[in-house]
């Protein structure tokens, strides 16, 4: 081999090893990084693009380096570790999964109760999620959809909330269009307000219907809706309503001193009170009184439905 062969061979030898030092003090620069890290859907680009946004220090070569070691999965992983080399991180990124476990809300609940659930079941601070549900929330109460959620263990109190009502919302929304074939925010909360009251009070979903049609035609004829379960908001979510309680409370979910449905929904409604609100029954019921097997005895006559407490009370 000549020497001009050999100052060739030796030009190339250093440039790879530049090469091969550099990337491997790239790499292992130390990261910084949340325990838990939602992944979307999407290229690696585009992945490593959302990182940016998030005020992660990665680049194209990254991109580069994760072709070579494996495309991240879409969803919550759990990194572990909120310090490490970047090496590591991409490595976390291709291959860490998120252990999840499951929360449930279910049908009538208010949010107050709800958070005080995700604060003993997950460990987490009460008024941070006070604080961020209030930050992220479209309406006061009622923006969150029952149902059972999986929640990446380890996930804080500004992510949780961030999640929990970006699924209410798009589960919402994905109705909405169901039924009017858009999304009108305005007009979809007055629905989920009546479908509070009829989430509260019915025994079942069969009696969401009648209920709801008591609820229009009491409003038809001016009268006050008087019913206990709008006083079952907030903390007041499982306790008894008593004459005491009906005479001194002066919110808006006080039905017997207010006309109308009150303006913030009274709970968080499940599909099937929304669709009782939107399309009720067709009755001339005005009045109902639970039964001693649990569901309702509906009456059109005021002297039916004394007749109805009379023979729940015996």
């Amino acid at each position: 081999m000549n020497n001009k062969k050999l100052v060739i061979v030796k030009y190339i030898f250093e440039i790879a090893l530049i090469i091969i030092l550099s990337l491997m003090y790239y790499l292992n620069q130390p990261i910084k990084t949340s325990k838990i890290l939602y992944i979307p859907k999407g290229s690696i680009n585009q992945i490593i693009a959302q990182l940016k946004r998030e005020k992660y220090e990665v680049c194209k070569l990254d991109s580069f380096i994760l072709r070579l070691i494996g495309s991240p999965q879409s969803g919550w992983i759990n990194i572990d570790l909120t310090s490490l080399t970047r090496a590591d991180f991409l490595y976390a990124l291709s291959h860490s999964k998120a252990a999840l476990e499951e929360i449930t809300l279910i049908p009538g609940e208010t949010s107050y109760i709800f958070l005080n659930q995700l604060s003993q079941n997950l460990k987490l601070d009460r008024k941070k999620l006070q604080k961020y549900y209030e930050k992220y929330r479209l309406v006061k109460e009622g923006g969150l959809v029952p149902n059972t959620y999986k929640i990446p263990i380890g996930i804080k109190e500004e992510k949780l909330m961030q999640l929990l009502l970006q699924k209410s919302s798009k589960q919402m929304k994905a109705l909405s269009l169901k039924f009017f074939g858009n999304f009108d925010e305005k007009k979809w909360f007055q629905y989920v307000a009546i479908a509070s009251v009829i989430q509260k009070e019915s025994a079942n979903n069969e009696e969401m219907p009648i209920v709801s049609s008591v609820i229009y035609n009491r409003i038809k004829k001016g009268m006050k809706l008087q019913m206990d379960g709008t006083l079952n908001y907030g903390k007041y979510s499982h306790l008894r309503v008593t004459p005491k309680r009906i005479r001194e409370d002066k919110s808006v979910f006080n039905t017997y001193v207010h006309k109308g449905i009150p303006k913030i929904p009274v709970c968080n409604v499940s599909s099937e009170a929304i669709k009782a609100a939107i399309f009720p029954a067709k009755t001339d019921y005005l009045y109902f009184m639970k039964s001693k097997n649990g569901t309702h005895d509906f009456s059109r006559y005021y002297s039916t439905h004394l007749k109805n407490i009379k023979r729940a009370t015996k």
